[in-house]
């Protein structure tokens, strides 16, 4: 390693560390060694300014920029070197420790390719590296992509998917959901668009065994420049019926994101397709009310528990406190009981009025084909067409479309 500044005799210098004191980030210098061994050096913030003028600089692969909480009061320093170096086709690597999103949003929007979290999580340096590498893989061509129509004013359904616990089964409505409208038609079936808003545990690329990509991220950190086209080449097909913009490739901060940036994608999505559905994180985050509002339905899943219910009470009175349309919830019970229960039918409508809440939809226990469809990343309509489940979902989708053609026609 080098612990200076390059100089011209030494083996030539492929990527540099660059912080305020590289000894602050252990990790990162035995990372560096691993997988650059002798071609790194390190800089300090002002002295990588300076080496990107000098001939040296031309042969350099990427900088890995490592900031944590006290480099905040340098945020236009900061952000003047990964223009710098974007300017001379050096990408950039973001390590970050303890900073607040806000200033991760803004150094991400000013040219940084590709965030690590610190500490390192183990191979995800080299894997970050081998990304800038392949470019290739992160490109993505408008023939990949969804071919949208520029103004196009569909106005359409947002169909919002909401857990209220872990396991409710909520990006399993929403995957099937969405594929069941994409396939309600008799003749000509309505376009569909599937979003996963789960920025960190987002599940819907698994169920539908699609990739996750970078560009996914790249669209989410400039929303500003956001247009038909970048928004169509972020969506991957499913069997040709559905779009899917799936969550990002990396785990993110949900608030990198903000209520500015979801209200865009969100106006795109529904210009362009005629229903839009959407899952969301089970936390509640400052764009949650942004979705709320926009969404024609909010499905709200839980089940018949304890935590479900001190949940729903909760989610309920946050809402409450900040005036938003709880009108707009509607209660899935998902794992209802059988209609022969009758003890858990008493608990249920017990539930219902000590929250309450009306439960409008109760869904099935549809078992073990249930998960096995989701990891092999099928539908239920393909997997398990006949599961109780699978025909509840088919029904909801049927109900809903027929609604909105209702409303269609006495519109």
């Amino acid at each position: 390693m080098s612990s200076v500044m390059p100089q011209p005799d030494q083996d030539a210098i492929l990527a540099c560390t660059v912080c305020r004191d590289v000894q602050n980030f252990d990790l990162l210098i035995e990372d560096m060694e691993a997988t650059m061994g002798e071609a790194w050096g390190d800089l300090g913030f002002a002295e990588a300014l300076s080496f990107f003028g000098q001939p040296e600089a031309k042969g350099m692969e990427f900088i890995a920029l490592a900031i944590d909480e006290e480099d905040e009061d340098n945020l236009p320093l900061m952000g003047e070197i990964i223009a710098q170096a974007k300017a001379r086709n050096i990408r950039v690597i973001l390590i970050a420790e303890d900073v607040t999103p806000a200033a991760l949003h803004s150094l991400l929007r000013q040219g940084a390719d590709e965030f690590v979290p610190y500490p390192l999580p183990e191979g995800e340096l080299a894997q970050a590296i081998e990304r800038l590498r392949t470019p290739a893989a992160a490109a993505v061509t408008a023939d990949n992509g969804a071919k949208l129509r520029a103004g196009a004013q569909k106005d359409g359904a947002i169909i919002v998917v909401h857990g209220l616990a872990g396991g409710t089964g909520s990006t399993t409505l929403a995957v099937n959901l969405a594929y069941e409208l994409a396939n309600i038609g008799k003749t000509a079936n309505p376009s569909v668009c599937l979003i996963d808003l789960d920025l960190q545990y987002g599940s819907v690329s698994t169920f539908l065994d699609l990739p996750r990509r970078e560009i996914v991220y790249e669209m989410l950190s400039d929303t500003e420049a956001m247009d038909e086209q970048i928004f169509g080449q972020a969506l991957l097909k499913y069997e040709d019926k559905l779009q899917v913009l799936t969550a990002p490739s990396d785990m993110l901060p949900l608030d990198l994101v903000t209520s500015e940036d979801i209200g865009r994608v969100l106006d795109i999505a529904r210009n362009q397709f005629d229903y839009v559905v959407i899952d969301m994180p089970s936390t509640l985050v400052q764009w949650s009310e942004t979705v709320l509002t926009s969404a024609h339905i909010y499905f709200a899943m839980l089940e018949l528990d304890m935590r479900s219910a001190q949940n729903t009470l909760r989610f309920k009175r946050a809402l409450q406190s900040e005036e938003l349309p709880v009108e707009k919830l509607r209660y899935v019970l998902n794992r209802a009981p059988k209609f022969t229960d009758i003890n858990a039918k008493s608990r249920v409508k017990r539930m219902a009025e000590s929250l309450d809440i009306s439960i409008d939809l109760q869904l099935p226990d549809g078992g073990k084909p249930i998960t096995q469809a989701n990891d092999h990343g099928m539908p239920l309509a393909s997997s398990a067409p006949k599961s109780p489940l699978r025909k509840e979902i088919s029904k909801l989708a049927a109900s809903i479309h027929n609604l909105r053609a209702s409303e269609s026609a006495a519109a």
